[in-house]
């Protein structure tokens, strides 16, 4: 008998394990980077609600455009990560963005200056 594989799109017999895009796993877990430990803790978790509240739910590039976008909220590292874990839970490392905006800076199509400014722009 055969079946479609979710993992690779493929036919494959039904004993067949396919090891395409299989996740790695460590004594058990799924192995992670520190960033996404961080990403995943109820510190980070809370921050991210405190920085969309503080931002009244809206997307602070459509904001600054005129648009009041709130579907699809997401908080933005300016600094990454992986260059400062430090910046984790600093507010003004902190932006919202909607998904659209948040994939156009992690692209770097957004400048962090500019989004800087929006940050001070939150607390005036």
């Amino acid at each position: 008998m055969y079946k479609s594989c979710s993992r690779c799109g493929k036919i494959h017999d039904t004993k067949y394990q396919c090891s395409h895009n299989k996740p790695k796993y460590d004594n058990g877990k799924y192995k992670t980077n520190g960033a996404d430990r961080l990403r995943y803790s109820a510190a980070w978790q809370k921050k991210a609600e405190e920085i969309k509240e503080a931002s009244k739910y809206l997307c602070a590039v459509c904001k600054d455009k005129g648009i009041y976008t709130y579907n699809n909220l997401e908080v933005h590292h300016i600094v990454k990560l992986r260059e400062a874990p430090d910046k984790l839970l600093e507010n003004k490392n902190l932006i919202c963005l909607c998904r659209h905006h948040h994939i156009q800076a992690d692209n770097g199509y957004l400048k962090k200056n500019y989004l800087q400014k929006l940050v001070l722009d939150r607390y005036e």
